[in-house]
């Protein structure tokens, strides 16, 4: 290792330890369980919607949002959970406007 090599690393500012809130990993099993407990929570709205009414568009609006928690479960494993809190929020805001204005 060259002088300059040796002074650039000294240079180099050492990272502070996290302080805030949640981890990267807490957060991420945050996320997960959340989209996982919707899951869930949707599959038996969607039971009970079928049971009232056996419509394919009720299938498709349920269906739709429980692929969306899915996708979600897999961005948080692989690290992208602003991107799945996102898609998450506005996934069910769209499922429930769906639900309000398209269906019977």
């Amino acid at each position: 290792m060259s002088a300059s090599d040796q002074d650039e690393a000294m240079d180099m500012p050492v990272p502070e330890p996290y302080d805030g809130g949640l981890t990267p990993r807490q957060a991420r099993m945050v996320r997960i369980a959340l989209a996982s407990v919707l899951l869930v929570g949707l599959a038996a709205l969607l039971a009970v919607r079928l049971a009232e009414r056996t419509s394919v568009l009720v299938v498709g609006v349920y269906g739709l949002a429980m692929i969306l928690c899915g996708v979600v479960i897999e961005l948080s494993r692989h690290g992208r959970t602003r991107l799945g809190t996102w898609l998450l929020g506005v996934g069910l805001v769209a499922a429930l406007g769906a639900d309000w204005l398209l269906l019977p």
